[in-house]
């Protein structure tokens, strides 16, 4: 028997800081809902997490540019509409022109509503959005994911072409009504194609921004799998240690107090 080293309370000291460090664990475990406390836990599942952390906020991000862009064309074919409607109404006006019954001052009326409804569509080929032009025919690059891919959106050109051709016309003689139908007819035409183009640009960003979505929940998953305690899990671990903690300091209290029994031999 000695007196100077007690194994016995060495190693049950030992154990006790064991489970004590394991019940902290536990503990910060539970209350922060993670199940990597720091670096050691999970190595290589910190590193993967931290990788998809970044990609789920650049997928939001370009989810956010999606839903500008839908905007964008959104309000570009909000334009179309009424340049549509202006069209119409000059296609009209440039038959009744050609009334045979009517006089060049008869024509001057129809030309002067004629030349307003021109004024009207050059004027929406100068709208912006949010300071990007919406109708000068730009190819615009729309980002489609967190890795940097875009889709070139095709855009509108309203300043030129069979637009500009319908807007400069008159309506004042037969001749000039004659020669604005056409003109007028063809920006129709371009109008009609313009706008069925807006609604398939309008398509396939949604299509994307729903990929997007999918996307977004499936890395969130990933993620919630590595980081996230799994909190039945955790509680029985918790509960554990704790009987550990309790157990190990009452046994380091009993090995401490196992070499007072030297002392009966020295009595």
């Amino acid at each position: 028997m000695v007196i100077n080293t007690n194994i016995s309370a060495q190693t049950g000291a030992r154990l006790l800081s064991e489970s004590s460090s394991m019940l902290a664990k536990s503990l910060a475990r539970l209350s922060s809902g993670s199940k990597i406390i720091s670096p050691e836990d999970d190595a290589a599942g910190l590193a993967v997490a931290t990788r998809f952390d970044a990609l789920i906020n650049r997928t939001k991000a370009a989810s956010n540019n999606i839903g500008n862009a839908i905007s964008f064309n959104q309000t570009q074919d909000g334009f179309l509409k009424k340049a549509s409607k202006a069209l119409n109404r000059m296609s009209e006006l440039s038959i009744l022109s050609q009334d045979i019954t009517k006089t060049d001052a008869d024509r001057s009326l129809y030309n002067a509503e004629f030349v307003t409804l021109g004024a009207y569509i050059d004027d929406i080929a100068g709208r912006d959005f949010n300071g990007v032009q919406m109708f000068d025919g730009s190819t615009l690059d729309v980002t489609t994911d967190g890795e940097g891919s875009t889709f070139a959106m095709s855009s509108v050109d309203m300043t030129a072409g069979a637009y500009s051709n319908a807007t400069s016309a008159t309506v004042d003689t037969i001749g000039n009504a004659q020669t604005a139908l056409t003109n007028v007819k063809a920006a129709i035409d371009q109008l009609a194609t313009d706008r069925a183009n807006i609604g398939a640009n309008i398509s396939r960003l949604s299509s994307t921004g729903e990929q997007l979505g999918v996307l977004n929940d499936n890395l969130t998953a990933a993620v919630s799998r590595i980081q996230d305690v799994d909190v039945a899990e955790e509680s029985t671990s918790f509960a554990k240690y704790n009987i550990l903690v309790q157990a190990g300091t009452a046994m380091l209290a009993q090995a401490n107090a196992t070499p007072q029994s030297v002392l009966k031999l020295l009595q």
